[in-house]
């Protein structure tokens, strides 16, 4: 192995380490291939990148039920993200999943999703600090960060690999895998830090009360022990984050 490809194959490994919750597994014995497929992902170009996410979204869509603009979900996302479809820059579209789950995810190209049953827990200002919560994961690139990572795996290598300088269409398995590997990994301590400081700026800049921070990520503290779990699959330790927030607050 060259110096090159021992660094690079030394950064993928010190990255797969940190991504405890998903089975990031790795062939030892392809181990000399590591530094090129590390250089393909991260040579594919944003707008492919966007193409995937889009896929994803796409195809996350059709395995839930989306409530509809004349449902009550449908009705109250609208009202709470109206104006939102564009946030410095950033453009956003935002669906809410008819499920029990407790959780949201979002997507480099802008996709954010909630749960309903994060919907009923919450106030509306605290389902507005979750949407700023997964607006700041975009604006940290922390879910193109994730898909670069998926696309250095042997398993997901020749799916997502560019035809004609084109991002490839994914069959409905791969986009599954890809989504596994991107969206519902656990995110590091130091992401969800990032994430909460942008959302407190988000409630503070369009003038929404900031300690719903604090009170959401109270409130799946309470729930860690039962419906919160699933939030907990993708977003740790709410008990030291609301007391972050809490600092932030009082400061």
């Amino acid at each position: 192995m060259n110096r090159r490809n021992f660094i690079l194959f030394s950064a993928l490994a010190s990255g797969i380490s940190s991504v405890t919750p998903v089975a990031w597994a790795l062939d030892f014995g392809k181990a000399m291939d590591v530094g090129k497929k590390l250089s393909d992902a991260e040579s594919v170009s944003d707008e492919d990148l966007k193409t995937y996410f889009d896929q994803m979204a796409a195809h996350e869509d059709t395995q839930n039920k989306v409530a509809g603009p004349e449902t009550s979900y449908g009705k109250r996302l609208a009202k709470l993200t109206n104006g939102l479809n564009n946030y410095n820059g950033l453009d956003l579209n935002f669906k809410a999943y008819q499920t029990s789950d407790i959780n949201a995810f979002a997507m480099a190209n802008g996709a954010i999703r909630l749960y309903s049953g994060l919907m009923d827990e919450f106030t509306d200002d605290e389902i507005r600090y979750v949407i700023g919560h997964e607006i700041g994961h975009i604006q940290s690139g922390h879910t193109k960060a994730r898909i670069q990572m998926a696309m250095r795996t042997s398993a997901l290598r020749s799916a997502v690999s560019a035809t004609d300088g084109k991002a490839a269409k994914l069959a409905d398995s791969q986009l599954g895998d890809l989504f596994e590997k991107v969206i519902l990994a656990q995110h590091s301590q130091s992401n969800e830090r990032e994430a909460d400081d942008r959302a407190m700026n988000f409630m503070k800049t369009l003038k929404y009360d900031p300690n719903a921070c604090v009170s959401a990520l109270d409130k799946l503290d309470n729930l860690s022990g039962g419906g919160g779990a699933s939030w907990l699959s993708t977003h740790p330790s709410p008990k030291e984050r609301a007391n972050r927030m809490r600092t932030q607050l009082a400061a």
